[in-house]
């Protein structure tokens, strides 16, 4: 007999989730396409899967090819209804294609692989001073119009004895892990602080993030000459007001 699948409870107003409650089976399942099969999988176990969501935990091996045969599918459809004609047009008989790659397995990976590894080690020597990591290169997307966001970071930690310490290169993974994604400044640099601070465990944290957005210099106002800085300060950089100031004028010399 079939295996039973139960279904998951549909999302109010959820057109998509609504169908998805029609699955009876693990071949009514393996019948869907694989973005249905993965958002079966989320809607069950009542998790988000916004723009910046990392969603890893519900995709199968396998899936990610699927997946761009399926963007690939509808980018073409994309490009027909912009009256694009790929057929005769050299020039464009491959972008469905190479888009699809491009949005899967490069400039929004970070949805779709698992955080990458790292290997944390405890403060022996007792560190409990400023350290400061950056500037690390930051290229997302604008999560509105998908346009770039390029840009940098720096991050500030303050250690304590119980601290965990990783290693420099580290940083610049689990921001490129946080960045592939469509993204909001704002959100991707409180996310990317939430991640730090859990593995890390400092008695304090500081993030500056500068970038350019595409979204408002290929765009709209095209002005060339804007940029977005925002930060996030926590534990002792939030309540010393000498220790946020010594974090900031070393940034300062280190932008000059």
């Amino acid at each position: 007999m079939p295996t039973s699948v139960p279904p998951p409870e549909p999302a109010p107003g959820d057109a998509a989730s609504r169908s998805l409650t029609l699955i009876r089976t693990e071949a009514d399942l393996a019948a869907l396409p694989a973005s249905e099969r993965i958002r079966y999988r989320l809607v069950g176990a009542d998790c988000r899967f916004h723009a910046n969501d990392n969603i890893s935990e519900f995709v199968r091996p396998g899936e990610t090819e699927e997946l761009k045969a399926e963007v690939a599918q509808h980018m073409q459809a994309v490009l027909r209804a912009l009256v694009i004609d790929t057929d005769s047009d050299h020039n464009t008989q491959e972008t469905a294609r190479r888009v699809a790659k491009m949005f899967v397995d490069e400039v929004f990976r970070g949805r779709y692989q698992a955080m990458p590894p790292v290997t944390e080690f405890p403060n022996v020597t007792r560190l409990n001073e400023l350290m400061i990591v950056g500037p690390i290169s930051v290229r997302s997307a604008c999560s509105h119009h998908m346009c770039p966001i390029l840009g940098r970071i720096w991050i500030g930690v303050l250690p304590n004895e119980h601290s965990n310490l990783i290693g420099l290169s580290k940083y610049s993974r689990i921001v490129d892990w946080i960045m592939t994604r469509p993204q909001i400044q704002e959100e991707a640099v409180t996310m990317l602080a939430n991640v730090l601070q859990e593995r890390v465990k400092p008695d304090g944290l500081a993030i500056v993030m500068e970038a350019d957005h595409f979204c408002m210099q290929w765009r709209g106002v095209k002005d060339l000459d804007s940029a977005m800085t925002n930060s996030v300060m926590r534990g002792a950089f939030l309540k010393d007001p000498h220790l946020r100031r010594e974090f900031l004028s070393l940034l300062s010399k280190k932008t000059a």
